[in-house]
C-alpha cells in the first residue's frame, strides 16, 4: 500500500470516529429532551400485571357477563342510545353539564393541550392487555347486540372506560368543586359501551382501573404537574370572568 492510500484510510478512519462521537453526543442532548416531553415512564404501568386475564371463554364467569351484556343491550331507550353515540366521541367537553355552560371549546386551550398531550401516551398502556388478552367483543360472540360500525382493536381492557377514567379525573383536579358531578359523567362513558354492545361489564371495570393507574402515574411527573397547574390557573380565570358580569351588576345596583 502506497502513502497515498494511507493516507486516505487514515483520513477515512478519523472521519468516520468523529462522526460517531458527534452522533453520540447529539443522542445524549436528544434523548433527555425526548424523555421530559413524555408524562409516562416507558412500561408504566404495567397493564398486563396490573390487570390480569379476563374471563375464560367458555367459562360461566364470561357466560354470566354476556347474559348482562344482552339485557342492558336489550333494554336500553333511545335517549340511552343517542347519549352513548355522543359520548363514545371522547370529546373532553361531553363533561360540560358537570362542570358547567362555560366548559367550552376554544375557551381552554391550556386544558385542551394537556389531554391533547396525555392521549397521545394512552394508546401504549391500552392496546398491550388488548393485543395480549385478545377478547372478542359482546357483538362479535352474539350477532343480535351489532349497533353501528364495528371496532378493530380487542374488547378487554374498554378503551372508551380507561380514556374516560383519565379525562375525568384529570378534570377533577381543575374542577375539584364539580369532581363527583365529573365522575359520574366518566363512570356512564364506560358504562354507554355496554348499552351498545361494544363492552363487557368486566372490560369497563378494568379500564377503570388502568385509567386511575394512569393518572396516578402522571401526578407523579413533574412536567404533567406544571401542565396540570397552568391549567388550573386557566380554569380559575375564565370561572371569575363568568362571576364578573354579576358582580357589576350588584355593585351598579348599590
Amino acid at each position: 500500500m502506497n502513502f497515498k492510500s494511507r493516507f486516505h484510510g487514515l483520513m477515512a478512519r478519523q472521519g468516520a470516529q468523529r462522526l460517531g462521537v458527534a452522533l453520540l453526543i447529539l443522542l445524549s442532548t436528544v434523548a433527555p429532551v425526548l424523555a421530559e416531553d413524555l408524562y409516562l415512564a416507558p412500561g408504566k404501568p404495567d397493564s398486563i400485571a396490573l390487570l390480569g386475564p379476563p374471563p375464560v371463554s367458555g367459562s360461566e364467569e364470561q357466560a354470566a357477563d354476556l347474559a348482562l351484556s344482552q339485557s342492558v343491550f336489550k333494554a336500553r331507550t333511545e335517549a340511552e342510545t343517542a347519549h352513548a353515540t355522543k359520548s363514545a366521541t371522547l370529546s373532553l367537553f361531553n363533561f360540560a353539564p358537570a362542570i358547567g355552560p362555560f366548559f367550552q371549546p376554544g375557551k381552554f386551550p391550556k386544558t385542551e393541550a394537556l389531554y391533547a398531550k396525555v392521549k397521545k401516551e394512552l394508546r401504549t398502556p391500552i392496546d398491550t392487555p388488548k393485543n395480549h388478552w385478545k377478547r372478542l367483543r359482546p357483538y362479535q360472540i352474539d350477532s343480535a347486540l351489532v349497533l353501528g360500525r364495528g371496532e378493530p382493536s380487542a374488547s378487554y381492557p374498554s378503551g372508551h372506560s380507561t380514556c374516560g377514567t383519565v379525562q375525568g379525573l384529570i378534570l377533577a383536579e381543575i374542577f375539584p368543586e364539580k369532581r363527583e358531578a365529573i365522575m359520574e359523567v366518566s363512570r356512564n362513558i364506560g358504562w354507554d359501551r355496554v348499552l351498545t354492545g361494544k363492552h363487557f361489564i368486566s372490560d369497563v371495570r378494568a379500564g377503570r382501573v388502568l385509567g386511575q393507574a394512569i393518572v396516578r402515574e402522571l401526578l407523579a411527573n413533574p412536567a404533567f404537574q406544571r401542565d396540570l397547574a397552568e391549567a388550573k390557573e386557566e380554569a380559575k380565570a375564565v370561572q371569575s370572568q363568568q362571576t364578573q358580569p354579576a358582580e357589576a351588576l350588584v355593585g351598579a345596583g348599590k
